[in-house]
């Protein structure tokens, strides 16, 4: 196995893991546990999205977040960003001096599920996502193309690596910085990552990709890490792996668990696989049970209910021992 000797995980609650809830989250929750992210070492996170505030009103206060957080210069504060209205709004932080230092502009690879998801065409959503990258990259805002349903669609079905490669195709030839393909609704295994991604870095040999898993069938693990082992290095998560289909009330199109891969257990894995990724674990898992209080709910993170593998006895466990020698 060949892993990266460091990864960059991009930590999702706050937006991806969040759209899903049916509860509203405080604006003062949202930016405890943001700033709880980043003292906990990531690098990367995604903290609002710019949706309309009547279609996803979890994040009306997407401003509000946007000015009250911690501030790093090493820190990538990502923000979804829908449509050109949105930008429009996020312009106007950006020039104010609270904007953000990535977007992420989506098309899903169906365009039955991106005709459904964003009501728009590929050609439409091109051609909008296009004028969008150029004022973005114009305010020095970084641009992360989203392929979308990249593994197959609840829609449409079964895609070719053709139809990922020319949502792929666009978004670098428009500028992007990076690639996000997301399994939508977690229908991906490992053999199908490494056939579709391999034959994707092959194409686009210069392409950033990340890899963005949802966990609906228990495999966000698995198919994260066969990415890694093609040598991508960027990789997405949530803690408590919540996430997935936003709640707008429209009828679901895929049911049961929606959320992203663990955060907590996907950093404990490559702690453990001797991989660097520059967080620490206690404090993520601080983290992971202040997320379940603020939600009142159990969250899917098995090591925030293990704890980290033990590799040295506690003291109480050595004091034991040795007491059950001298008997």
């Amino acid at each position: 196995m060949t892993l990266p000797m460091s990864v960059i995980t991009c930590e999702c609650w706050a937006r991806d893991g969040l759209q899903s809830m049916p509860m509203l989250v405080s604006t003062d929750h949202k930016v405890e546990m943001i700033n709880r992210v980043i003292g906990a070492g990531f690098k990367k996170l995604e903290i609002t999205s710019f949706s309309h505030p009547k279609l996803l009103p979890q994040f009306a206060d997407a401003v509000e977040v946007l000015k009250r957080i911690d501030r790093r210069p090493d820190v990538s504060y990502v923000v979804l960003m829908p449509n050109t209205k949105g930008f429009n709004r996020l312009e106007v932080c950006q020039k104010e001096g609270y904007g953000a230092t990535e977007i992420i502009l989506m098309i899903s690879s169906s365009e039955a599920h991106n005709l459904l998801n964003f009501r728009m065409t590929h050609a439409q959503a091109m051609a909008e996502h296009a004028a969008i990258m150029a004022r973005a990259h114009a305010l020095g805002i970084r641009v992360i193309g989203c392929a979308g349903t990249v593994f197959g669609c609840p829609v449409q079905g079964d895609l070719t690596t053709a139809d990922v490669a020319k949502i792929v195709k666009f978004y670098l030839d428009e500028g992007a910085q990076s690639i996000m393909l997301g399994d939508t609704t977690g229908v991906a295994n490992p053999r199908l990552v490494r056939e579709r991604v391999g034959e994707l870095m092959a194409q686009f040999p210069a392409a950033e990709f990340i890899a963005h898993f949802h966990n609906t069938r228990g495999t966000g693990m698995a198919n994260t890490l066969a990415m890694l082992e093609l040598g991508v290095r960027y990789v997405d998560g949530s803690i408590g792996a919540i996430g997935g289909q936003p709640a707008t009330g429209a009828a679901k199109y895929s049911a049961g668990f929606t959320g992203n891969t663990c955060t907590e257990d996907l950093i404990a894995m490559l702690a453990e696989m001797g991989v660097d990724t520059g967080v620490d674990l206690p404090k993520l898992l601080e983290a992971g049970g202040r997320a379940e209080a603020i939600l009142g709910q159990r969250l899917r993170s098995n090591t925030l209910r293990s704890g980290p593998a033990i590799h040295v006895p506690s003291a109480a466990d050595k004091e034991t021992d040795a007491a059950i020698e001298t008997r």
